[in-house]
């Protein structure tokens, strides 16, 4: 299906990537596997199209090509590229805009291992790069270089949950010459429009809520066809590569993502107003709260939340008293990861160098799953009521 203005977003999750008429009526794509894609003649195959064309396993199957073109087809985007991981996204795009003597601006927000990558794979190869606090939106003018090539946003900041005026950086980076790279991960290619917000790049741990059955690892790069092929030109480069199975988990997951998030984001308010009311809470941070620094920002530039957030507590507590919580809950795992249907929690030490981290306390990350709001509402009570027994 081409995308038509008359059609939601929702629509598009449902009907992109499926072509049942030349499937024998199947309503989703076949899984293949394959490496060796043979040439019936010399011609055929001194004629191969690398940037079209199912040529190598390695290169793509349809298996692939019916996931890239169901989330670039969601997300506004011309073409996608899925790759291994969601870190795999992330590493491909920046690496595709930059080389030996560059810059690039990252946003201090950003996911770990993105800092791992950019302070030891791409310092190690000559490129520099720059931390800013993702709250600066268009003074990010000021820290441009003229070997600035590309800026990393994250939107909301995956453990803080800063709201980047995505707008405003993108405005900036275009009138220096640079592209722009967004996480969008959080908000997905259905919640944040990034190419209407002047996004050139959008990356995806799909792993996440595209999958959302904690069942796949998988990454996804969007982009304009202006970018495309440097990209996919890198991709190969690196060796990277999506297993068919992990797409199809991708599509399949993808069919429901819209009515997955709306669940996410209703159960996410409702735990979240009510540890509003918590003495040992003493902020909670989530965008699509009212009383939320961010939440301006992201009523402008957002069609809604996912379940991801954080709180901090009134006190650091050590690991005897955080044990006395989260070993004891029931509902809410300690688990890696997040966007699946079931409920995680964790706790987080942000990593800062152009800004500061302060907060009361400990801060822990909480993805809200599908169970009822009410029993995970009950088992943080006990968790926080335990909690509360030990700090004394």
């Amino acid at each position: 299906m081409t995308k038509k203005d008359n059609v939601h977003p929702e629509t598009l999750l449902t009907s992109g990537g499926r072509d049942p008429e030349h499937n024998f009526g199947i309503v989703n794509p076949p899984v293949y596997h394959a490496s060796t894609v043979t040439s019936p003649t010399l011609a055929e195959w001194r004629a191969r199209d690398f940037t079209q064309q199912i040529t190598y396993g390695r290169m793509g199957t349809p298996t692939q090509k019916a996931l890239e073109e169901a989330i670039a087809l969601v997300e506004g985007g011309d073409k996608a590229i899925a790759v291994s991981s969601g870190l795999a996204a992330i590493t491909t795009a920046i690496s595709a805009f930059v080389e030996s003597g560059d810059h690039i601006l990252v946003s201090d927000s950003a996911y770990f291992p993105t800092r791992n990558f950019c302070n030891n794979v791409l310092g190690k190869f000559g490129v520099e790069t720059t931390y800013y606090d993702p709250l600066i939106g268009d003074n990010i003018a000021n820290l441009f270089q003229e070997n600035t090539k590309a800026v990393l946003t994250e939107a909301p900041g995956s453990q803080t949950f800063e709201v980047q005026d995505i707008p405003a950086i993108s405005e900036a980076a275009h009138a220096h010459g640079a592209v722009i790279i967004n996480d969008n991960t959080w908000g997905t290619p259905l919640n944040f429009r990034s190419f209407e917000k002047g996004v050139d790049v959008s990356v995806h741990a799909a792993t996440k809520y595209i999958v959302g059955h904690s069942d796949a690892m998988l990454g996804i790069i969007v982009t304009t066809d202006a970018h495309y092929e440097k990209i996919l030109l890198n991709f190969r480069y690196w060796g990277q590569h999506a297993a068919p199975d992990d797409c199809y988990l991708g599509l399949r997951g993808l069919r429901t993502m819209a009515v997955r998030l709306h669940q996410h984001e209703e159960n996410a308010l409702k735990v979240a107003n009510w540890l509003q009311l918590r003495p040992e809470v003493t902020r909670v941070l989530f965008p699509a709260l009212p009383n939320d620094p961010g939440h301006a920002l992201w009523k402008r530039d957002f069609e809604g939340a996912s379940g991801l957030f954080a709180v901090t507590l009134d006190q650091h507590y050590d690991d005897a008293a955080l044990a006395t919580m989260l070993d004891g809950l029931e509902l809410f795992a300690m688990g890696a990861s997040w966007g699946g249907f079931e409920s995680l929690i964790l706790p987080a030490s942000p990593i800062r160098t152009a800004t500061e981290w302060e907060a009361s306390g400990t801060l822990l990350r909480l993805h809200v799953g599908l169970e009822h709001p009410e029993d995970l509402i009950s088992d943080l009570e006990a968790g926080l009521d335990r909690l509360s027994t030990a700090a004394g």
